[in-house]
Order: C-alpha cells, then structure tokens, then sequence
C-alpha cells in the first residue's frame, strides 16, 4: 500500500516551495487537498518539489489546481511528465469543491409549505394517471363489446369467487356489529327523548344509505386492491407480464378486465348482503334492549323507511367496483423491479381506494340533497 497524501511548506531564498508526500489519488488523498487549500491562503508558491511524490490522479490534480491555481504552473512541476499532463488535462475543467458547503436549512415554515405543494403536486399527477387509466379501461371495455370472443371466463369466475364469496364473511360480520353499534347508540340517546322507537329509522336510513355500502366498500379496498395491486406487481417483478405480451396477448385485457368484471359484478351483491346483516344486528339489539319485536321493527321500517334508501345506497356499488379495481390494477401495472416498489405500490393502491371511497360518498350525498333524493 501506499503513503497517504501530505505535503510540507519550506521557506527558501527562491521563496514559498510545496513538498509533496505520499499518493495523490482518489484513495489516498483523503483532506490533504482542504489542508492545502487551508496553508496556501494569500501565498505565492514559486516551486513545487516532486522528489517524493507517490502516485498521482486526475483527484489529486483537482486537489492541487484547486488549492494552489495558477501557482500549480510554477517549475517543478514538468520534472513529471504524468503530473504536468494530468494537470494539462484537468485544467480547463470546472475546480472540484474541496469541502461541501453546509447545507441552508429551510425554515420550518417553507419546509412544510414545500411539503405540502409536493403534496398537492403528486396528488394531482395521481389522479391525472388514473383518469388516464380510466379512459384506457373503456377503449378495452369498447372492444370486449364489440368482439366478445375476447372475454375470458374462467379467470373472471375464478376471481368472482375470491372477490365475492371469499368476502362474505367479513363483510356479514362486520356490518352486523356496526348494525348493533348504530342501534346501541340510537336506543340510548333517544331513550331519554322517550323517543327509542325512532332507532328503527336510524338504523335502517343508516344501514342502507351509507354505513353498509361505505363499509364493504372499505374492506373491499383493504382487501382486494391491495390483492389486484400484488398479483398483477409480482408479475411485472417475475417479467410474466412482459412474456404475455411476447405471446402476443394484451395485458391489459388478461388482466385487468377480468378483476374489473368480476369487481363490478360481486359489489352489488356485497353490498346487498352489508345492508342485510347491518339491519339484523340493528334488530337484535332493538329486540334485547328496547324490547321491540323483529315484527314490529320490520313494519316500521317498511312504512317510514321504504326501498328508497336501499336503492340511494345501492346506487354507490359500481361506482366505488370501478374505482377500488382500476386503483389496484394501476399500482401493480406500475410496480418496478424490486420488492421495495412492490410494497409501495400496494400501500399506495390501498390508500388512494380508500381516499376515493370516502371522496365519492360525499360526492353522492351533496347530489343525492341537490336532488332532494
């Protein structure tokens, strides 16, 4: 191994001489170049003595030039032919910064103020891609129409059964409890207006207007954009998608269409499903607590409820299928090389399907109260 650059100032009569020791280079040069820069402040070099120079680079030439300029042309240095045309070659470049300047700090208020504009920026990137996807999704749609041979069945059913009756049981669960968790509330509030039978109003607008298709739409992006997102990046990861499209079979309609088919096909049905579990923990709760009969519970709801709230909610189901199955299909579409990418992607398919559901719900009720529905 060789010496680690350094160097000596030596008064003569001549005036100001540099010795340099060791290497020079990009590996032993280390902060010999800043010490240097430091000791030839307001000096005038007049010579350069190489006898002990080591190995000499284009680093060490950067170093000199920079710490001693125009000086670095002084004698002494042609006794070395590599020195003098390393430094004829890196001379005409800009000089290399000997230390990095300190980095500003942004004041706390720019800082966030900057975060947030790269916020609203990727925001709307977001959903400038999406609105993109969304027009290549009906182009594909368009075609399927007009050639139906393209539609592919068995993965459709196949994921029809992983999106919808897999689903089911969550969905039940879960609705039922809020269903019960509405009527607790409801019984105790009222109860003190000696008006608990209006908790058969509340739990069935609640259930069918918002709480039943809003939660299954929640746990259908928790649930299957985030699967949609992981299948379709762990292929673009194994390069299966790129082997698809050398069979001479669109991606896109192997497999988008059929998860967006089987997705607008299953949440009508799960909503339907969220909203009947939803009223009967409402039932039961009203039943144990209340003391009003299931009869009597379903005749109120009949008469001051009616099916208007059911189809009000219903409504919502394919409009958040569209939205949870492009989002999932778009990260995965977009997921790169590595596992890294992979797990963005799928965070981001799940956040953004969620966003969008809470989004377009209060879009739906802002037109539902223009229309008076």
């Amino acid at each position: 191994m060789g010496l680690s650059a350094d160097f000596r100032l030596e008064r003569t009569d001549e005036g100001l001489t540099v010795r340099l020791f060791g290497d020079w280079t990009a590996v032993g040069l280390d902060r010999a170049g800043v010490r240097l820069d430091h000791a030839l402040k307001r000096r005038a070099v007049t010579h350069f003595d190489l006898s002990e120079l080591g190995r000499f680079d284009t680093a060490g030439a950067h170093a000199l030039i920079g710490a001693a300029g125009a000086s670095a042309e002084m004698s002494g240095i042609a006794v070395r032919s590599d020195v003098a045309h390393l430094l004829n070659l890196v001379w005409g470049l800009p000089p290399c910064p000997l230390e990095t300047p300190p980095r500003r700090k942004m004041p706390a208020l720019m800082w966030v103020l900057a975060r947030i504009g790269r916020g609203v920026v990727h925001a709307g990137a977001q959903a400038f891609l999406n609105f993109a996807f969304y027009g290549r999704l009906l182009t594909a749609l368009a075609k399927l129409i007009l050639d139906p041979r393209r539609f592919r069945a068995a993965p459709t059913v196949d994921l029809m059964q992983r999106v919808g009756l897999d689903a089911l049981p969550i969905i039940m669960v879960t609705n039922f409890f809020i269903g019960a968790t509405i009527a607790f509330l409801g019984t105790d509030l009222l109860r003190q207006f000696g008006a608990s039978v209006f908790t058969v109003e509340l739990v069935g607008v609640g259930m069918l207007r918002e709480f039943g298709v809003v939660i299954a739409g929640v746990i259908l992006a928790g649930r299957s954009a985030s699967s949609f997102a992981a299948e379709i990046g762990a292929m673009k990861m194994n390069q299966e998608v790129d082997a698809i499209q050398v069979l001479g079979v669109d991606p896109f309609e192997a497999l988008v269409l059929p998860r967006f088919i089987a997705m607008v096909t299953m949440t009508p049905l799960l909503n339907f499903v969220a909203m009947i579990a939803g009223v009967i923990g409402g039932v039961a709760v009203i039943w144990t607590v209340a003391d009003l009969t299931p009869a009597f519970f379903f005749e109120r709801m009949l008469q001051n409820v009616g099916i208007r709230h059911f189809w009000v909610g219903i409504a919502k189901a394919p409009v958040f299928a569209i939205v949870i199955a492009a989002i999932g299909c778009r990260q995965g579409l977009e997921v790169g090389g590595d596992v890294e990418q992979l797990g963005r992607r799928v965070t981001a398919a799940v956040v953004q399907a969620l966003f969008a559901i809470i989004v377009i719900d209060a879009l739906f009720a802002l037109l539902y109260m223009e229309m008076s529905v």
